[in-house]
């Protein structure tokens, strides 16, 4: 009998780390479906072809002490506690960013860098304080991402599908919005005379974004359209309407979201054969036109709606951003177009110039948004590389502040039911198939796989037999356990990762609505501002056993 052999790494070869070999009958000149009508078997597991200097190190125990030596080191340089006022404070956010996706991203990471992986670290990887957060909303175990935002964003849990509205305000039910609004750090910070953005990879009226400047009972209000008659009779506003109305001085906004702006039916700059990218909006608004008209004449307002327009702008010179990229959600990294859309790391710099002009600071939202829409399709390739790109996002705000004055958090609103496994060996690819068949129907399957979501499949009454799929495309939907047109959310804690001034207030598991108190307290800015006077700024010599002590007190309530 003849034998194929197929490697399990879809990397060139330049790239592979791993060679791992399949023996596969084959019949009559052509590829038999695995497990079909033969026994399928591992015939060999190849050699680990890890670079030379790292096989060397790691053979060497002296190797893993001296690491772990110096990260004792780094641990104990921590007892001495960042207590300044954090004069900026940015937070990123991975929507869907569970800890499965963080550490695939991680392998990822190294594998584009033609490394194994595994011993990579991400940027966030680099924050000296983690803790977990609890994400469960008021109403459901398992939370959805606008019930999460109002609790990192206004500080309060909320019921699922609602945004800047507290567990009083039932999901889609318009008269139960007023007296129940609850403001976010993003208006604390404004209050205090800082500048604040926000940049995200999704519309801008999103879920995540949204939290940060709205009241809506439903977070799918993104127009008037959207809207059922009921609620607008009633008086409830779409949430972009919100976002032009209820803080209208925001410096910076940039995302997707266009045709949510703009008439019914208008068509949009970009795609202009394209039905579905017209405007959306019932009243009739023009909702640039009003971003314009509220913005002071002697200030420098800008509208740009590509990459172009906006990587031409002087950030110098601009006081206003509104950034509108696609109609909908912004392309995924890997589909992105360079001259009409730009990365996340390009937004998060141009922000960054622009609010650094405030002397008195800044708060950003950044969020890495199609994480989780990757996850809901079952593309985990197209999820990880949206969680690569926001971690260069990461590294991009490290370089342009100091960690004497930035305190920078990184977290997820939720997790989904996402997993890799299979005892795979290391260096293997993160697409790539685990080193054995199934015990039980004799068929390969990926190291990455979901517990539900598209990519169940049944082929001849049997599970898929993969190897016959290129599952390293970029849309390659993961096989699942569970039939669902879109993959589901999880509902374990996700990580939290600070670092700079006051970070290490985050330290372990903690409810979700904690985050912002953590980040009003280092900034000195909404209700809880007792311990303010005797804070330093950065540079300041420390303040003392006092400020620490204070720093351990109840953060009390801030809205």
């Amino acid at each position: 009998m003849e034998y194929l052999l197929i490697s399990t790494d879809p990397r060139p070869l330049p790239a592979r780390i791993l060679l791992l070999t399949l023996a596969v009958p084959l019949g009559s000149g052509e590829r038999a479906g695995l497990g079909e009508s033969h026994d399928f078997t591992i015939l060999s597991a190849g050699h680990w072809h890890l670079p030379h200097q790292l096989l060397k190190k790691e053979k060497d125990p002296k190797y893993w002490r001296d690491q772990a030596q110096q990260t004792l080191r780094n641990a104990l340089r921590l007892q001495t506690l960042n207590t300044n006022i954090a004069k900026n404070v940015i937070m990123f956010l991975g929507d869907g960013m569970g800890v499965s996706t963080v550490t695939a991203a991680r392998i990822l990471k190294g594998q584009l860098h033609h490394n194994p992986g595994e011993e990579t670290r991400l940027e966030m990887d680099k924050f000296p304080y983690v803790a977990l957060s609890k994400t469960y909303n008021t109403n459901a175990q398992v939370p959805d991402s606008a019930g999460t935002a109002t609790a990192y964003l206004c500080g309060v849990k909320a019921n699922e599908g609602t945004v800047g509205v507290s567990a009083a305000t039932q999901r889609s039910q318009c008269n139960t919005t007023q007296g129940n609004e609850v403001t976010s750090i993003l208006r604390w910070a404004k209050d205090a005379g800082k500048s604040v953005g926000i940049v995200t990879t999704t519309r801008v009226n999103h879920a995540t974004p949204s939290a940060s400047y709205a009241h809506s009972a439903d977070r799918d209000w993104y127009s008037d359209n959207e809207m059922p008659p009921e609620a607008l009779s009633q008086g409830c506003k779409d949430i972009a309407y919100q976002l032009m109305h209820n803080i209208r001085d925001i410096e910076v906004i940039m995302g997707g979201g266009r045709k949510y702006m703009f008439p019914k039916n208008r068509t949009d700059v970009e795609y202009e054969m394209d039905e579905k990218a017209r405007g959306t909006r019932l009243d009739g608004l023009n909702l640039i036109d009003i971003w314009k008209s509220f913005k002071p004449r002697h200030k420098h307002s800008h509208y740009v709606w590509n990459r172009t327009e906006l990587l031409a702008l002087d950030p110098a010179t601009v006081d206003y951003l509104l950034g509108l990229f696609e109609p909908g959600d912004m392309q995924y990294e890997l589909n992105r177009n360079n001259v009409t859309d730009p990365s996340l790391s390009e937004m998060v710099e141009v922000a960054i110039k622009i609010l650094n002009k405030n002397p008195k600071g800044f708060f950003l939202l950044v969020e890495g948004g199609r994480i989780d829409h990757g996850h809901h399709e079952g593309k985990a390739k197209q999820a990880l590389h949206e969680a690569v790109e926001m971690d260069q996002a990461i590294g991009q705000a490290g370089t342009m502040t100091s960690l004497g004055d930035t305190l920078t958090i990184v977290t997820a609103d939720h997790s989904h039911v996402f997993t890799f496994g299979g005892y795979t060996p290391r260096g293997n690819s993160i697409f790539g198939l685990a080193p054995m068949v199934s015990d039980t129907d004799k068929k390969p399957f990926t190291s990455i796989l979901y517990g539900n979501g598209p990519g169940y499949k049944v082929v001849g009454g049997e599970r898929e037999n993969v190897s016959m799929v290129d599952y390293a495309h970029n849309n390659y939907q993961a096989q699942s356990a569970v039939p669902l047109r879109h993959e589901t959310h999880g509902g374990e804690d996700v990580a939290v990762f600070a670092k700079g001034p006051m970070a290490h207030l985050l330290h372990g598991v903690h409810e979700q609505n904690y985050i912002p108190h953590v980040m009003a307290y280092a900034a000195c800015i909404g209700a809880n501002r007792d311990h303010c006077a005797s804070a330093s700024p950065a540079g300041s010599p420390s303040p003392g056993p006092l400020l620490l002590l204070l720093a351990l007190l109840p953060l009390g309530v801030l809205f």
